[in-house]
């Protein structure tokens, strides 16, 4: 039986997520993921990529307001209701956003922790403008309309507890060490399916039928995932990447893969609850859905 297995949220990109049992579903992603985004002084994201560091800032929700917490700094309260403060742009890949700036003491804030060595604030802290659109390749989907906030590219990113056990057999065979999934980031995590079975199918549906994820693209993984989510450390940089593209299945792809980046096709503002079974799915034009 596949079930949903875990659910997370990032409201800010790439500082550490939150657990949750139940979230609504939108658009763009689960509820408040990736709705807001550190910066450098030019308006560019930033990430564990070029500073681990963001892995140890915990992220909560208490009350009214995002928490950001580290030991460094303190706490930072961000007001959840506010939609003011100055509008910049800010550069998310090779996209060109309006973005509600946080104010000086966030920026302060995240500089004493990624550079503590400035006295001046080398970073900013920027909020998703909720009217804007920034649509989801069209040339991966199948004519659905789909945007996304500041994730990579995707709303929702689903992996699977199986596919991990492979992993980490793989390895473990190799003489390195076990992953956990926070090196993955994803939004949902299902159980009780054959390992990569989300590569061979199209669509992940819930069997009330309230809700329906399309399965777009295979995940291609970068540097953070050889991030340790808890203490911002790389005791490897080769792994799992090396072993993920050794066990690459698609010869004309070359890279490291793990997950499917998704799309919501039905169920925008229902919610998915940890727990809920789940059907995968050809594509709805396969002649074996028919």
């Amino acid at each position: 039986m596949i079930e949903v297995a875990a659910l997370n949220i990032y409201p800010v990109k790439s500082l550490r997520g939150i657990a949750l049992q139940q979230a609504s579903l939108g658009g763009r992603g689960l509820g408040l993921d990736r709705q807001w985004m550190v910066t450098d002084e030019t308006g560019r994201f930033v990430t564990q990529r070029q500073y681990p560091a963001m892995a140890t800032i915990a992220v909560s929700l208490q009350g009214e307001a995002l928490v950001l917490e580290h030991p460094a700094a303190g706490a930072l309260a961000i007001d959840l209701a506010a939609s003011d403060g100055p509008c910049i742009e800010v550069v998310v890949w090779r996209d060109r956003c309006p973005a509600i700036d946080q104010g000086g003491e966030a920026a302060a804030w995240l500089t004493r922790i990624l550079a503590p060595e400035q006295s001046a604030p080398q970073f900013r802290l920027v909020r998703f403008v909720e009217s804007h659109q920034r649509p989801v390749d069209p040339d991966t989907l199948r004519g659905e309309p789909s945007a996304v906030a500041f994730a990579d590219a995707y709303p929702y990113l689903v992996t699977s507890e199986s596919s991990l056990a492979a992993l980490n057999h793989e390895l473990v065979s190799c003489g390195a060490r076990l992953v956990t999934m926070d090196r993955f980031r994803p939004n949902i995590v299902v159980s009780g399916m054959p390992a990569f079975a989300e590569d061979r199918h199209e669509r992940l549906v819930a069997v009330s039928g309230r809700y329906a994820l399309g399965l777009r693209k295979p995940c291609q993984r970068c540097s953070i995932t050889t991030t340790d989510q808890a203490t911002g450390r790389i005791a490897d940089r080769r792994e799992p990447l090396a072993t993920l593209m050794r066990m690459n299945p698609w010869p004309d792809q070359p890279g490291a893969y793990f997950g499917q980046n998704a799309i919501l096709l039905s169920g925008e503002g229902e919610p998915v609850t940890v727990g809920d079974r789940l059907r995968l799915l050809p594509d709805a034009g396969d002649p074996a859905e028919r």
